[in-house]
Order: C-alpha cells, then sequence, then structure tokens
C-alpha cells in the first residue's frame, strides 16, 4: 500500500514539510515509512494502531475531526511514530497522526489530558499460533 498524504501544518519537527508518501514496509504488515515528497532523506517509521494497539482509543475534538472531514470514526486511520532503541521500540501514544483514509489528509494531535505517554514500550503481538487453546 502506498497512499499520499498531505498535513494539515508540519508535523512537529519537521516543518515546513507536509507532504509525505505512506509506503507499507514489505512483509511487515501495518508498519509503514513515512517519507517526505520532497527530501528523501526525511522520513519516520509509523505503526498502524488497529494492528499494533488494538486497546488504543485516542480522543480527537470535534475541531480536528472538521479539520480532517471526518464524518464518522470509520474514515480515520491512527498512526503512531516509532522510536527504536537499542533496549526496544517505543511509540508516541501522545500524539497521533489521525489520518482521513478517504482524503490523505492528516494531522499530528497532541492528546492534552488525555494520559497517553510519549514513550510506550511496543511490546511482541502475539502469533496465531500463540493464541490456540493447547488443549484443542
Amino acid at each position: 500500500m502506498t497512499a499520499t498524504l498531505s498535513f494539515l501544518s508540519p508535523p512537529p519537527g519537521l516543518a515546513p514539510l507536509t507532504d509525505f508518501q505512506l509506503r507499507e514496509i514489505t512483509g511487515a504488515a501495518g508498519l509503514f515509512a513515512l517519507q517526505s515528497a520532497i527530501d528523501e532523506h526525511t522520513r519516520l517509521f509509523v505503526l498502524d494502531a488497529s494492528v499494533y494497539l488494538p486497546d488504543y482509543a485516542p480522543v480527537i475534538s470535534d475541531e480536528h475531526a472538521r479539520a480532517l472531514d471526518l464524518a464518522a470514526p470509520e474514515q480515520a486511520m491512527v498512526l503512531v511514530v516509532t522510536n527504536p532503541g537499542e533496549t526496544g521500540t517505543t511509540v508516541n501514544l501522545m500524539a497521533p497522526i489521525v489520518v482521513n483514509a478517504d482524503t490523505g489528509r492528516c494531522a499530528q494531535i497532541i492528546l492534552d489530558g488525555q494520559d497517553w505517554p510519549l514513550r510506550a514500550e511496543l511490546t511482541p503481538r502475539a502469533a496465531p499460533q500463540d493464541l490456540q487453546d493447547p488443549a484443542i
């Protein structure tokens, strides 16, 4: 999957960039490279929260929903920025990237007052065989 994303305003630390390509990493469902459309050296890795963090449920304001032209929650794709490190990978749950999946309009939204961590440790997902009951 490849999609063109247009931020309403530059993501923090990436001004003046607003146009990006979202490219799925082959062999890693829900992992994407978010690369600047005009500066190929500017790239972030992001995860589809619905794949890796099924219990993550950030609430965005009506103002943000209107700015992104989101008429229903199903239109939104929520991405979180990953931060790989020597001891593991963390994800930024305090400032998700909310994408209108129909239009590609997006914004990185700081979730004030929602108690989501800036650096949450990413834990491995269970493989389908790990979820099976051994007694079956």
